[in-house]
């Protein structure tokens, strides 16, 4: 555990859009180390809510602290150096190259020559550049692609891509690591393969996800937080989500595994 344990502070964040309320004074505490996940429907105020935590948005009232750090008018490249990486819905990979030189250039190990990229090749004559490609290879290990380093990403399947996304979010050793979406598209085993890969992840890293799949949401999450018209209406764990009068009259008496 790190010096304060709470890994994130929000109090009083709302965010307008000229006369569209999108979020609305949002409190929220995680401990360093919790996983949480955020549920709702489309339009609840999930992503406007990670926007603004990653500082994409500047809120409109209300402060952010990351590990007791104010970060509520810091820029985004100021928030990830704090410690905070995110993944997003669509993808943001470089699809002609391969998984592994993804990753190596989430860990910087690139050098820019006008508009192209020149990958630094492994050489035992640089230990710095020797150490990269270490670290390339345990990350791509940690999220299940040991095998596919040297794949290039067009040839991946829509999950193998995603799990690259997540090794490139870790490349960057995050303390706070926000999730969005990250099963969109999965098959059902898929889908499982995540679940493993997330519950393995290394306990100092706290993270937050949002998840339209239920099962993915309570099964790696030890509390939810469930959002409706740009407000949280309930906090608490995964029995009490499920369990709840509220979340079911909220969403017109219909499953709890239509929320999402």
């Amino acid at each position: 555990m790190r010096q304060s344990s709470l890994a994130l502070n929000v109090t009083g964040l709302s965010k307008s859009f000229g006369g569209l309320h999108a979020m609305k004074s949002m409190d929220l505490q995680i401990q360093d180390g919790e996983r949480i996940s955020m549920i709702g429907t489309n339009g609840a105020g999930k992503s406007t809510f990670f926007n603004l935590l990653a500082g994409v948005f500047p809120a409109t009232t209300g402060r952010i602290e990351l590990f007791g750090e104010d970060v509520t008018t810091l820029s985004t490249a100021k928030r990830a150096k704090k410690g905070l990486a995110r993944t997003f819905q669509t993808s943001s990979l470089f699809e002609q190259l391969t998984a592994a030189e993804n990753v190596f250039i989430a860990l910087g190990g690139v050098e820019f020559n006008g508009a192209s990229l020149r990958l630094a090749l492994p050489s035992s004559k640089n230990i710095l550049v020797e150490n990269r490609w270490s670290r390339v290879e345990r990350l791509l290990e940690r999220v299940a692609l040991g095998d596919q380093g040297s794949t290039m990403v067009a040839n991946l399947s829509h999950g193998e891509q995603r799990q690259l996304e997540l090794a490139m979010a870790l490349a960057l050793q995050p303390k706070l690591l926000m999730l969005d979406e990250p099963a969109a598209g999965f098959s059902p085993a898929e889908r499982a393969h995540l679940v493993k890969i997330l519950r393995e992840l290394p306990q100092e890293i706290t993270l937050l996800l949002i998840e339209h799949d239920m099962d993915i949401a309570l099964a790696t999450a030890n509390r939810v937080v469930v959002m409706h018209d740009g407000e949280k209406i309930l906090e608490g764990s995964p029995q009490e989500v499920r369990s709840s009068a509220r979340v079911r009259e909220i969403y017109l008496g219909g499953s709890l595994d239509d929320v999402a």
